[in-house]
């Protein structure tokens, strides 16, 4: 096992320095719970094919979310309410991106659908059904990776 994790760390000290990012204690037990908890979302999501879109597609950007936060509290880290979800993907893409950056971008046009679908106006759409077809996808794809990684990552040390 590697000491300490080296990709992307000038991003993330970055983002911790900002604070963006907060140093927590690295924790397995609620990296394992975040995976569980993406996928019963990508379950219930499937479940109501159809139905909802919106709520589909929120369902789906919570379990994406999920899975990329598991890959940050695994090795002690945590977005602030300053960075949010962005820190949070931010901090995901520096470090995995390359190899898996195709999978985890798609948190990159889940997450201002999620917000559109969230907070509506008449200028933007909100998702439709192909959205949270794709949405869903994409997440499982990214809960996927995130738990083939989790027991990759040490903590993250300065």
């Amino acid at each position: 096992m590697m000491l300490r994790w080296e990709k992307g760390r000038d991003r993330v000290d970055s983002l911790l320095a900002r604070r963006h990012l907060e140093a927590v204690t690295a924790n397995r037990d609620l990296a394992d719970e975040y995976l569980s908890q993406a996928s019963a979302h990508l379950r219930t999501s499937a479940a109501v094919a159809g139905t909802d879109p919106v709520g589909e597609f929120q369902l789906a950007y919570d379990a994406a979310r999920k899975g990329l936060a598991s890959l940050l509290i695994v090795q002690g880290l945590r977005p602030t309410s300053v960075g949010g979800h962005l820190a949070l993907y931010e901090a995901v893409l520096a470090q995995f991106d390359p190899p898996l950056g195709s999978v985890f971008r798609a948190f990159g046009w889940m997450r201002p659908l999620r917000n559109d679908s969230e907070y509506p106006s008449v200028d933007r759409p909100v998702a439709s059904v192909d959205d949270a077809i794709a949405g869903r996808d994409a997440a499982a794809q990214i809960v996927d990776a995130a738990a083939k990684l989790i027991g990759q990552l040490p903590p993250y040390g300065r």
